[in-house]
């Protein structure tokens, strides 16, 4: 019985199927120009080495290989491509990424058909890079500053406190409107800051899933309360214009620092020299910020920069400094490149300016938060920093202003 055993185990082993052992021939061809056997130089292959890799991120011009033309053919003229012919997804790709396949879209739009687009390099690279950098840095520049400033002056008191009389100083209608532009911007802020900062920092910190959630929710919540943003910038645009136009008392206001450096307290009407500027710093800003930013929402439709180019050429701008004209052909793509850093740049100096403004409204000055938060403030503050309007109501319009028993 063993022996039998023995024998179909024998003749089991000899049945089954042994890889030949490799030889070397060396009467066979040269391998296949641009296969994985052959080592000769990308330009002759059409294989991508790491050098071709940094040319593209430095924003230079690939060579195109002499396999970008070699596409299709018959499975028996291209030994070792089987029944797919001389086609072959490398092929293909390395047509895309030259901008030469036969590409259609539902579009309808020839800048549809561009699919890798090799010169976004430099935008990809000036994002993560000086975007990054400087942007960060200036917010935290910002923080640090009115951090300092505040151990050194304090908190700006109300000379002789609050005597309870309280006046009007915004109704509730201009409290809407700001609080709306103010909270709108805080979420675009914060989004937007996610979107920039996710991948460096978010996703070594709580991980990949986390990071796809919230930017996710981020781009979201950034592309749909922007059009309240928008809204309420036009509202508070249109109600307090008048009161913010420069006039004689903003000069007296500079020259004594705005009561915020010494003991003294410049005359001011409803708005002094410091808030105008931040009202029209707000104004400006977020003007600029949203038209850059529906640019990214409709780029086919509203193309900012190349028209802003041509006319910057035609005064001759660059050549002032040295620079060649600036392009004047983009595609839509190449478009949103520049509308988004120029969005995440006006953004940053934006959310810069509202630190200040955030300081002095809360921390910074006793009884100021008071004016958007109840809209009354104290009589003796609002005779402290605006003592034009204080005078302006007492003799015009004295119901807003208040006794305690009322």
């Amino acid at each position: 019985m063993l022996r039998h055993l023995m024998a179909l185990l024998t003749l089991t082993l000899l049945a089954l199927p042994f890889p030949a052992a490799a030889q070397t021939d060396p009467t066979a061809p040269d391998p296949i120009a641009g296969t994985s056997v052959d080592d000769g130089s990308a330009t002759a292959t059409g294989r991508q080495t790491l050098e071709d890799i940094l040319a593209r991120q430095r924003g230079e011009e690939p060579a195109n290989p002499i396999r970008s033309e070699d596409l299709g053919g018959d499975a028996l003229n291209a030994p070792g491509m089987g029944p797919l012919g001389g086609a072959s997804d490398a092929d293909i790709w390395r047509q895309i990424r030259f901008n030469d396949a036969d590409i259609r879209n539902t579009t309808l739009n020839p800048n549809g058909d561009v699919l890798v687009q090799t010169g976004g390099m430099w935008w990809e690279n000036l994002r993560k890079n000086e975007l990054r950098t400087y942007g960060g840095w200036l917010l935290l520049g910002t923080i640090a500053v009115l951090a300092v400033f505040f151990l050194i002056r304090g908190r700006i008191r109300i000379d002789g406190g609050k005597d309870g009389t309280l006046v009007l100083r915004f109704k509730f209608i201009e409290r809407m409107a700001h609080w709306v532009l103010a909270g709108s911007f805080l979420l675009l802020g914060f989004t937007g800051l996610f979107s920039l900062f996710g991948r460096k920092y978010l996703i070594p910190a709580f991980g990949h899933e986390v990071n796809s959630v919230l930017l996710t929710g981020s781009k979201f919540i950034h592309d749909n309360v922007s059009w309240a943003f928008m809204i309420a910038l036009i509202i508070v645009f249109v109600m307090w214009i008048w009161h913010n136009i420069p006039d004689r008392t903003d000069i007296t206001w500079f020259a004594q620092a705005g009561g915020i450096i010494g003991d003294k307290h410049p005359p001011a009407k409803k708005f002094n020299a410091g808030q105008k500027i931040i009202f029209w710093s707000v104004i400006v800003l977020g003007a600029s910020v949203s038209v850059s930013g529906l640019s990214l929402l409709f780029p086919f439709q509203m193309p900012l920069f190349a028209h802003t180019f041509e006319v910057i050429n035609n005064i001759g701008v660059p050549g002032w400094f040295g620079f060649d004209p600036l392009p004047v052909t983009l595609a839509p793509q190449e478009e949103m490149q520049f509308a988004q850093l120029w969005h995440a740049i006006v953004a940053f100096l934006m959310m810069a300016v509202i630190l200040g403004h955030i300081y002095i409204g809360t921390l910074g000055m006793e009884g100021a938060y008071d004016a958007m938060g109840s809209g009354l403030v104290d009589r003796n503050w609002a005779h402290q920093h605006h003592s034009l309007w204080l005078e302006h109501l007492e003799e015009e319009k004295p119901g807003k202003i208040r006794t305690p028993a009322e």
